[in-house]
């Protein structure tokens, strides 16, 4: 299947269980994005792959206007509906894919992207359009989740999320991040590092993984080497995988 159909099929069936999710309603690493922005009040704002809407709705009272953009229009609907029930009346809402963005040179002042770009194919071309679009010394404020520099760990963390997940195409490690933004022409400005906890039962659930296959992952994440195991912190009780921790980081960089 097409990775972009995938994702499309992917949230449209998990759209709300997204807007609800803790991990995402609540993370500390929002107001973090906040903090480290830089902003005046008269800004345009463009959230790519907005998905629940949480960065949109969080930026909605600090800047002038805010586009959020999603490539599946569940995810949008239900973004919206959360978005207006917290009062937020200044945001528009384009179904619109994270590589190819529908709009003109040099518009947004800002750009944001939170726990997404791990769904895209080409998360290089993601990176020139974000260049594309903003203007000169415009701010892309980024966060993803992120798998360490060893290939062994990268592949393992990839792997796990492929599986639970079909629409994940990717997680990359710090340094791919920052090579990517620099050679895009970004200067990385300031980031960030921060763990994550996920709890295995809610983490499958999320994306409504059969009960086969979510016994088929327990298996293979408590069959892991103990390097994995220590790495992830992976918790298990009596054969069944309760949580493991991952990374993610905070980047803000400035358009040159």
């Amino acid at each position: 299947m097409n990775i972009k159909k995938a994702v499309q099929q992917q949230f449209s069936k998990s759209a709300e269980s997204y807007v609800h999710s803790p991990i995402h309603k609540d993370g500390k690493d929002l107001n973090k994005l906040l903090e480290i922005a830089t902003i005046s009040g008269g800004e345009l704002l463009l959230d790519v792959a907005t998905g629940g809407g949480h960065t949109a709705n969080a930026f909605a009272p600090h800047v002038k206007k805010v586009t959020a953009l999603d490539l599946t229009r569940e995810m949008l609907d239900s973004a919206q509906t959360f978005i207006m029930n917290n009062g937020n009346e200044n945001v528009e809402y384009i179904e619109g894919d994270a590589e190819h963005l529908p709009f003109s040179n040099d518009v947004f002042d800002l750009v944001t992207c939170r726990i997404a770009p791990h769904h895209f194919p080409n998360v290089q071309q993601f990176v020139s359009e974000v260049q594309r679009v903003l203007k000169q010394n415009g701010q892309l404020l980024l966060i993803d989740n992120v798998v360490p520099e060893d290939d062994d760990l990268d592949q393992f963390y990839n792997y796990i999320e492929k599986t639970r997940d079909y629409s994940h195409f990717r997680a990359w490690k710090k340094s791919e991040w920052i090579q990517m933004l620099e050679l895009s022409g970004f200067e990385i400005v300031e980031w960030h590092r921060f763990v994550k906890t996920f709890q295995f039962d809610t983490w499958c659930n999320r994306m409504n993984l059969p009960q086969e296959e979510k016994n088929a992952l327990n298996k293979y994440i408590a069959n892991a080497s103990e390097k994995i195991k220590t790495k992830f912190k992976i918790v298990i009780e009596n054969n069944q995988v309760i949580s493991f921790q991952g990374e993610a980081i905070i980047v803000k960089a400035v358009a040159n």
